[in-house]
């Protein structure tokens, strides 16, 4: 196929979905009404959903889009249970649903459903195409979310972290309201006894009410042997795939073993891990890159290899529409006018023990030991893995939880060093911190390494600009400020 043929049909700019809650469905639907793909993130969007509903729901969007959810008896029980009128009392504690396991209650899955389906429903009341961002290693609440998506009439479902072979296939049977099901990865599981997390559409919802349209699939991979191994493994079609290189925010692929004579980066990556595009042309489908590649120039040089665009993160997580803080959000662009921040790369931070990129903020040293510092519970249980203990039981356990607790379900001491509650703290990051006995949780600020270059979209006298300011200085309508 040639390189023109993937580009047709697609557009150019595709805006990252941010994780915990920073790609919201305001960012997303501003982002779609611009003709770009709006993505808005699947990460425990069930927990951020039931928060925003114990706080209020001042602006009644929550409520908007449940009054168009097909079962009002399972929205009156879900608004019945979360929904505090004004708002819960300053300085009390969320009320916290029950962790993500393979095997959930009935009231549970429609909480996910919900959650999904509320998040997709707002970001495409402006009539673009929306999609959602999901995460491999997080595999317990898929099924549920996928389909509160697809009730929504979600266009793409973006995937990475892993390898989600088995996505395409629940994708499409979900969309004819058939039963899914998903192989859990178990740790320690000596007799490799496959666990089958399922979904039942008509278990939970009865016959189908309604017709639905099965979205395309983009993987989201870092290197070409992945992208391979899913178009040959994959148990239905991938329409194309994101390459995420070493420079975006978040969590990174582990560094790949420099060959001899390959250049070795400061941030401990290789030369290694740059993506070969020739591999990717060959593969026939679209694809776009992502990473650093903020700039007209960047997304030029991606279309003249043969990509279809590129995907943005950090400029949209810090502009005006994302769902960070306002005061962190000035901050930070005040400090990248003035180049007082960084970007580094943390082999520790992540429970998952993947490479996980953290803005250091200077004069603020004392802000990586405040975040471990804290009192360690686990308590929302997204990054717990799932394992078999001596009894062939199945368990979950974190290495960010108390040290004794990880031990005692057979971890390994060493992996919980310097570990932080990317959990707690990223919902903080969104002003949905937990408030504690020990105090309340504080934030955590991630972003891609081209951090400092979002100075580019505010004026000397600013200190904030607009999704619009992105996209239009991506589209060469307006100069670098």
């Amino acid at each position: 196929m040639k390189a023109t043929d993937m580009q047709r049909e697609w557009p150019a700019i595709i805006q990252g979905g941010m994780g915990i809650g920073v790609s919201n469905y305001r960012l997303a639907r501003t982002v779609a009404e611009s003709g770009c793909l709006g993505v808005v993130s699947g990460t425990a969007v069930d927990t951020v959903f039931v928060r925003r509903l114990q706080l209020g729901d001042a602006n009644g969007d929550m409520r908007r889009a449940l009054s168009h959810f097909p079962w009002p008896a399972v929205v009156e029980r879900v608004l019945g249970e979360f929904f505090i009128e004004g708002g819960k009392l300053a300085g009390s504690a969320f009320r916290l649903l029950s962790l993500p396991a393979a095997e959930m209650s009935r009231a549970r899955l429609e909480v996910l459903v919900l959650a999904n389906f509320a998040e997709v429903w707002l970001a495409k009341e402006g009539g673009g195409v929306i999609g959602i961002n999901y995460l491999e290693k997080i595999q317990t609440p898929t099924l549920a979310s996928l389909f509160g998506a697809l009730l929504a009439g979600v266009d793409v479902v973006l995937m990475g972290a892993g390898i989600p072979s088995s996505i395409p296939g629940v994708i499409a049977r979900l969309a004819r309201w058939e039963d899914a099901e998903l192989r859990l990865s178990v740790e320690d599981n000596q007799q490799d006894e496959p666990v089958q997390m399922r979904f039942s559409p008509r278990e939970l919802f009865g016959l189908p009410a309604l017709p639905l349209r099965q979205p395309q699939f983009l993987a989201i991979v870092s290197s070409h042997v992945i992208a391979k191994a899913l178009q040959k493994k994959a148990n239905g079609p991938v329409d194309g795939f994101v390459i995420e290189d070493y420079t975006a925010g978040g969590h990174n692929a582990p560094p790949r073993k420099a060959r001899r004579g390959e250049a070795v980066f400061a941030s401990g990556f290789s030369s290694a891990d740059v993506p070969d595009l020739a591999e990717f042309r060959a593969l026939g489908v679209p694809f776009w890159l992502a990473g650093s590649c903020a700039t007209p120039e960047r997304l030029r040089a991606a279309r003249a290899a043969g990509a279809a665009g590129v995907q943005i993160g950090t400029p949209f997580a810090f502009c005006d529409e994302s769902a960070i803080l306002p005061e962190l959000k000035r901050d930070v662009v005040e400090r990248a006018k003035r180049r007082r921040l960084s970007v580094v790369t943390d082999f520790e931070a992540s429970p998952t023990g993947y490479p996980f990129k953290r803005i250091v903020r200077e004069e603020q040293p004392e802000e990586i030991a405040a975040l471990r510092a804290r009192a360690r519970v686990c308590d929302l249980g997204y990054l717990r893995r799932p394992y078999h203990d001596a009894a062939g039981r199945l368990g979950y356990r974190c290495a960010g939880e108390p040290v004794q607790t990880y031990l005692h379900k057979g971890g390994d001491e060493a992996d919980t060093a310097n570990k932080l509650c990317l959990c707690n703290q990223l919902l903080a990051t969104i002003g949905l911190a937990q408030e504690r006995d020990t105090g309340v949780e504080l934030p955590l600020l991630t972003a891609g390494e081209e951090l400092s270059e979002i100075a580019r979209f505010v004026g000397p006298l600013q200190s904030s600009y607009t999704a619009g300011d992105v996209i239009r200085f991506m589209q060469g309508r307006a100069p670098a400020a």
